[in-house]
């Protein structure tokens, strides 16, 4: 493992928050920042550029704290196959864009105990990680064993945990266990995080849509509509509502939902939502509809949205308003190559995912470029709100003395191109993401003190990353 020494001084850039931004010099000392400082300045009648062991020109370029991706499935099984990233791959990716957190999900499978789950996990993740990284649970055999489980979760440092409402026979809970769960989170503090489709419906609709003979990617959207969503998002929420547990939505598609989410908040209750770059950009017609099997790269669960219905600007307009509090990626990669392609002639045998771990940054940047959403909501979506939503707040999340020293330098100015063969180093055969244009760049980016990006150079190692235990949730009222 690579040894992190000296000082660094970060000098000349304009320090970007999630609620302002200032013509600052950041220092470092080791893995921990130690002050931010006005440009130039000196600490005792010393020349603080003059004591580092090194400078980083920031000159006309944004400092920003590094993103945190709090939803991500590195090796995940599915659909009789695994997500393509290991861990190894998947968080050298997201360091190239600026990601330096991830927050990953452990299983609980069927007929599983859940620490059994987690510590298979901490596994596959233990001296593999090029940045930091914690756990959610899933918790996919909710029974009264887990039930018990679930008190020793903030122990493990594991503050949250999923429930399914989707795919029977999978990990699939129905009300009466997630009441349960949920009486157990409004206990504990847990945070309750939940895929919110209705599984048996969306099944009923598959198998008419097969026998009917409509087998492309396509019908994954049709077959998962909105309705189905939204109704799930409001049930979520009524359970949530009665038992006193905090809910969290992930991977929000539907405009509808949102509007579930809206309304419970109007009433104070601790719902919140995240979207991901997937649900803002690419559409029902455009990818899913893509010719012949192409659409199968676009395959994720939810799926995309039709543009016609106005999805995606209603996505970003919450994210403008908080009706959404944050941005993750969902990320579960597959090849299309023999992965994706199990799915030939059945859309429900596509193993359901996207990879975009290492563009998520980029992408919410271009939000910047085009006057959707501020440079300081940028930072506040990518990487404040997901330390705080998730007991990392204070060492991540923040450019401040005692953080963490995950720094990353963007430049407005530059350009990045992103598709196989460009900016690509995940773990597949394609870009869901290919020929798209960012006006910025990922420049250099710092993983607790050390350079991992410099520039169009890789500087980090497997096994960089640690593990983070995770406190309660700092939105809970």
């Amino acid at each position: 493992m690579s040894t992190r020494v000296g000082r660094t001084l970060i000098r000349g850039g304009t320090v970007v928050s999630s609620t302002g931004r200032s013509e600052a010099d950041v220092l470092i000392d080791g893995e921990t920042i130690v002050a931010v400082l006005a440009p130039g300045s000196t600490i005792l009648g010393f020349d603080v550029a003059a004591s580092a062991d090194r400078v980083i020109d920031a000159t006309g370029k944004y400092v920003i704290p590094g993103g945190i991706d709090a939803h991500t499935h590195m090796e995940l099984p599915f659909g009789g196959t695994a997500a393509s990233d290991t861990f190894e791959t998947g968080t050298r990716a997201a360091a190239w864009g600026g990601t330096t957190t991830i927050i990953d999900f452990a299983v609980q499978s069927y007929g599983q105990r859940v620490f059994d789950g987690l510590a298979t996990w901490h596994e596959k993740a233990a001296g593999n990680c090029a940045i930091d990284y914690g756990f959610h649970q899933i918790i996919g055999d909710l029974n009264a064993d887990s039930l018990q489980a679930m008190d020793g979760l903030l122990d493990e440092g594991v503050s949250s945990f999923k429930l399914f409402m989707a795919y029977p026979g999978v990990f699939y809970s129905d009300d009466a266990q997630i009441l349960r769960a949920m009486q157990k989170s409004a206990k504990t503090g847990l945070m309750t995080m939940m895929h919110a489709e209705n599984g048996p419906a969306i099944d009923v609709l598959v198998g008419q849509l097969l026998a009917e003979g409509k087998t492309d990617p396509y019908y994954h959207g049709i077959a998962r509509a909105w309705q189905l969503e939204e109704e799930a998002t409001h049930r979520a929420i009524m359970l949530a509502d009665l038992t006193g547990a905090p809910l969290y939505v992930v991977h929000v598609s539907a405009k509808q939902a949102v509007a579930q989410l809206a309304a419970a908040r109007s009433r104070g209750k601790n719902v919140f939502g995240e979207t991901c770059p997937q649900y803002l950009y690419l559409s029902l017609e455009e990818n899913l509809g893509a010719p012949g099997f192409e659409g199968a790269k676009w395959v994720c669960s939810t799926p995309l949205r039709s543009r016609a219905e106005g999805h995606q600007e209603e996505l970003w307009q919450s994210l403008r308003t908080n009706e959404l509090q944050l941005v993750s990626t969902d990320h579960c990669p597959f090849c299309m190559k023999g992965q994706k392609d199990l799915g030939l002639g059945d859309f429900s045998k596509i193993p359901n995912g996207i990879g975009s771990v290492e563009h998520r940054l980029d992408l919410l940047y271009q939000g910047v470029v085009e006057g959707r959403i501020t440079l300081e909501r940028w930072v506040e979506l990518t990487s404040t709100t997901p330390a705080r939503m998730f007991g990392l707040y204070g060492t991540k999340g923040v450019i401040q003395p005692g953080a963490d020293a995950d720094v990353v330098v963007y430049d407005p100015a530059g350009h990045t191109s992103i598709g196989v063969g460009k900016t690509h180093h995940m773990n597949m055969d394609h870009s869901a993401w290919e020929g798209y244009e960012i006006d910025g760049h990922v420049d250099t980016v710092l993983s607790r003190g050390k350079v991992i990006v410099d520039g169009n150079s890789y500087l980090g190692a497997k096994g960089d990353g640690r593990y983070l235990p995770r406190g309660l949730s700092q939105y809970l009222t």
